[in-house]
């Protein structure tokens, strides 16, 4: 299995890459949020890849972060998703939006991704809205390529282990920092759902403080 490659990038394509590893030419898949992060022509360039194994088709799929890339092998999990859905929805949402949208059930979200109806998009979130949580509790070990010293790390080694209220407490609101919400916002919403659940571990306090984050109306 081909999990990372480094090199230099060699062609840009509309939904693809050519990197040059030694001499070798890999042709990466990459959504278009992808594709719009990565180097020019002739630039060093590192991806997490994800090989898809048909018995007439081997495509490699890029990821800047391992948390996108776990999404990716989780949508393609659900029935009717394929790999060009799976890319849609990570491209029009980014891993943080996928997450935020299936925690929240806002399926609307996940239909906005080109060629996603609304059965598929509500099928996405009934099947994976427990793993949202998980997930993004696990974008805050999980490194994005070339942080440390660029080791690949399983997203199931990266994943913390269910930690003390106060420990969940404290990961709930680096997540939600790291999604962009204000601390004091976040601060009160965690403690909010801390409050309505005693002894929660991360992913449900998570969950309930992005409840109360959501927009009323």
């Amino acid at each position: 299995m081909i999990g990372k490659l480094a090199g230099r990038l060699e062609y840009r394509g509309s939904d693809h890459v050519l990197i040059d590893v030694r001499g070798i030419g890999y042709i990466v898949h990459v959504s278009e949020r992808t594709l719009a992060t990565l180097p020019g022509v002739g630039e060093a360039v590192a991806l997490y890849t994800e090989l898809l194994v048909r018995e007439d088709l081997l495509q490699l799929f890029g990821f800047t972060t391992l948390v996108e890339k776990e999404w990716h092998r989780l949508l393609m999990s659900v029935q009717g998703i394929g790999a060009k859905a799976s890319m849609a929805i990570l491209g029009t949402l980014g891993p943080d939006g996928v997450s935020r949208a299936i925690a929240l059930e806002d399926w609307a979200s996940v239909k906005a991704a080109p060629g996603v109806g609304p059965k598929i998009a509500q099928r996405v979130v009934l099947e994976l809205k427990g793993k949202a949580p998980a997930m993004m509790a696990m974008g805050r070990a999980a490194p994005a390529i070339g942080d440390g010293d660029g080791e690949v790390i399983d997203p199931a080694v990266a994943m913390p282990p269910a930690p003390e209220n106060a420990s969940a407490q404290s990961e709930a609101l680096s997540a939600l920092s790291n999604l962009g919400y204000a601390p004091g916002e976040a601060a009160s919403a965690v403690a909010q759902a801390a409050g309505a659940f005693e002894n929660a571990t991360t992913p449900v306090l998570i969950r309930e403080a992005l409840k109360r984050l959501a927009p009323k109306g």
